[in-house]
C-alpha cells in the first residue's frame, strides 16, 4: 500500500508519437483523385444563342378552358374577346362566369393534372382560373371592383396580369 492511487508505477511518462507514414499515403491517394477529377469540370459556360424560329411550327393554341377578363383604359371589360360591360357594371360579367362554371360542373371540364384526383372534391377540381388584364395606368380601385366581381362568380384563382397599354 505505498504507492498513491493516482501515480503510476514506473515514474517517467510514455512520450506520444505519431506516425505519420499512413497519413501520407492517404495524403497522395487524395492528390491523385483530384487531378484525376479537375479535368472533368466544364472550363466554361457553353453560351446558347436564339436561332430562328421552324417556320413549319404549327402555333400553339392556347388552352381552351382559359379565362382572361381585359380592361380596357376606357374601363371597358371583355371576357376572352367577347365585350361584357364596364367596370361599373361587372353584373354581366359575374352571370357569365357563374354559367361558365355551371357548365364546367356538368361537362366536368377539369384542371390540367386533376382528371384522376377522386380524393379531392370535384368543386376544387374544375377549372376556375380566372386572369385580369389591366394597363399598368389603371386605378386600383377600379381593378378590385373587377376582382370582387370575378371572386363572387365563383373563380379561384385570380390572376393578375400587368398591361403596358399605350396611355
Amino acid at each position: 500500500m505505498g504507492m498513491s492511487a493516482g501515480s503510476s508505477g514506473g515514474g517517467s511518462k510514455a512520450v506520444p508519437f505519431i506516425n505519420v507514414t499512413p497519413l501520407i499515403d492517404v495524403l497522395l491517394v487524395l492528390l491523385i483523385i483530384f487531378m484525376v477529377i479537375t479535368p472533368l469540370k466544364p472550363s466554361r459556360f457553353k453560351a446558347l444563342v436564339p436561332e430562328e424560329p421552324d417556320p413549319n411550327q404549327t402555333d400553339v393554341l392556347p388552352n381552351p378552358l382559359t379565362l382572361v377578363v381585359t380592361i380596357d383604359n376606357d374601363l371597358k371589360l371583355k371576357l376572352n374577346t367577347d365585350e361584357i360591360g364596364s367596370v361599373n357594371d361587372t353584373g354581366n360579367l359575374s352571370t357569365r362566369l357563374a354559367q361558365l362554371f355551371d357548365q364546367r360542373r356538368q361537362d366536368r371540364a377539369y384542371k390540367s393534372g386533376m382528371e384522376g384526383r377522386t380524393d379531392l372534391p370535384e368543386e376544387d377540381r374544375i377549372e376556375k382560373g380566372v386572369f385580369i388584364k389591366a394597363p399598368r395606368s389603371l386605378n386600383y380601385g377600379e381593378v378590385v371592383k373587377v376582382i370582387d366581381s370575378i371572386k363572387g362568380a365563383g373563380a379561384n384563382p385570380v390572376g393578375l396580369q400587368v398591361d403596358d397599354l399605350p396611355q
